[in-house]
């Protein structure tokens, strides 16, 4: 019997895929004691979204919350995603930062560190990679799926090669779109293992409606670990179920080795927990529903979403189907890039002001034209001398790392916030983001603060570095 890992996202992706990431700690923590209980191989409660969105709109500190989570949490791995060089971010930080951010989120409790790049550029991930082991953490590399003229089987296979040469403890296929189709991942599950040593997992949404097949195809073809969100929080534009996809091992070679009573227990938690975001209008039901337009379009539901915002901002809902239709216009002048944080807010952006201006890179973001200049790392396909001449005219491109053009950070932020500075993690918090983190420290200066002190007694130890 071949035992198959989960790891549960309901804490991270879950939330951020169907209530834009507004869950509080203290809806985890009534439940977190029993999930730990489960057997999950992993769960995903820090980074992505989490961050920002805690001290944009929660007013909490993440670095507590993840203090928090850990304390409850002793007998399951805590595992994070980060953008690579962008950390939790949308734009490069410098090596310092990178550092620092990966050293204090293994110390406050992160066991597993995801890293992927939106460009697959592994030297963006080069940093975070060596600071993960350095800090004693497990550090996963995450391939981006796409699809295009050159993302191909080979193409990954050699990306995975690639990733276990620079260190990688096991490798994860992120497919943010869920466009990865059975087949399609059982070759690609089958030609990876070949060629690495250390564990694959794998990691999509269900918002095409396929997502479940592809897991059982992607087990049949040997993937070592499963990224599924539990029911309530499951499904539409999230990860596929867990308790269907451990239903559907059953009395198969394969084995889900949760405790199932315990499951329907956390479901039912979670149940009552959906009822109340309903009920505050932070889930609208539609992102439950399944989207074809995604194996099209390629677009996640998270930008979808976004699309849809941006075009009501401008009083032109009527226009987004010319939009989804401009996107892989923009995606293939941009040289196929995969679409997550932050290139598919790029090719979003760029696409909508195409279709509202009626001509093509009239408007051009800067960050766009930052990332034509090579200032995001280079893209799978070279972007064409047409495109380039459109968006940055007779600019040089430049062909480098990214982040060595970038000087140290870490004192400079050090010392601009003193006046509010209560512990080491604020000066990330604000290294990643100012202004938002210097309202959340005036706030706590307040005491307009949301975590109980109770819950960080001084029993509490961080983890060893």
């Amino acid at each position: 019997m071949t035992k198959v890992k989960f790891t549960e996202t309901a804490f991270r992706d879950a939330h951020q895929s169907l209530i834009a990431t507004r869950m509080g700690i203290e809806d985890m923590l009534p439940i977190a004691e029993k999930m730990d209980k489960v057997g999950y191989h992993a769960l995903e409660v820090w980074g992505g979204a989490t961050f920002d969105s805690c001290l944009r709109f929660l007013n909490e500190d993440p670095w507590e919350r993840l203090r928090a989570l850990r304390k409850v949490l002793k007998n399951t791995k805590l595992q994070m995603l980060l953008r690579g060089q962008n950390l939790l971010g949308y734009k490069h930080y410098p090596d310092d930062i990178v550092d620092e951010f990966v050293r204090l989120s293994i110390k406050n409790g992160i066991d597993i560190v995801r890293i992927f790049d939106a460009l697959n550029d592994l030297r963006n991930i080069k940093t975070a990679l060596d600071a993960t082991k350095k800090y004693g953490g497990h550090a996963q590399a995450a391939i981006c799926y796409t699809t295009s003229p050159v993302h191909n089987t080979k193409y990954y296979v050699n990306l995975a090669m690639e990733m276990e040469k620079m260190g990688a403890d096991s490798i994860c296929i992120k497919d943010m779109s869920g466009i990865l189709l059975p087949y399609p991942a059982y070759e690609l599950v089958t030609e990876i293992k070949k060629v690495i040593n250390v564990p694959l997992e794998l990691h999509s949404h269900f918002t095409s409606g396929v997502a479940n097949q592809t897991y059982l195809k992607a087990i049949e073809a040997g993937v070592d670990i499963i990224d599924t969100a539990i029911s309530p929080l499951g499904n539409g534009t999230s990860q596929p179920a867990t308790e269907p996809m451990a239903a559907a091992l059953s009395e198969s070679p394969y084995e889900a080795d949760l405790d199932k009573d315990l499951l329907l227990e956390v479901s039912g938690y979670f149940m009552d927990l959906r009822d109340k975001y309903i009920a505050k209008g932070l889930l609208d039901i539609k992102v439950l529903n399944v989207d074809v337009n995604t194996l099209k379009y390629q677009v996640p539901g998270g930008m979808l979403s976004n699309l849809v915002s941006q075009l009501k901002m401008q009083g032109k809902e009527e226009l987004f189907q010319e939009v989804l239709k401009e996107v892989p216009r923009v995606r293939e002048d941009f040289g196929y890039p995969p679409l997550v944080t932050p290139m598919s807010q790029m090719v979003g952006t760029q696409a909508v002001f195409n279709v509202l201006l009626g001509e093509r890179y009239k408007m051009i973001p800067v960050e766009a034209k930052n990332y034509v200049k090579g200032l995001y790392g280079k893209p799978a396909v070279k972007i064409s001398d047409e495109i380039k001449l459109k968006i940055i005219g007779d600019e040089e491109v430049f062909s480098g790392r990214p982040a060595d053009l970038l000087s140290p950070q870490l004192n400079n932020s050090r010392e601009e916030i003193k006046e509010y500075l209560e512990q080491e993690e604020d000066v990330l918090s604000y290294s990643l983001f100012p202004q938002v983190a210097i309202e959340f420290f005036k706030q706590r200066q307040a005491k307009k603060y949301r975590i109980s002190s109770e819950l960080l007694d001084d029993e509490f130890q961080t983890h060893p570095i």
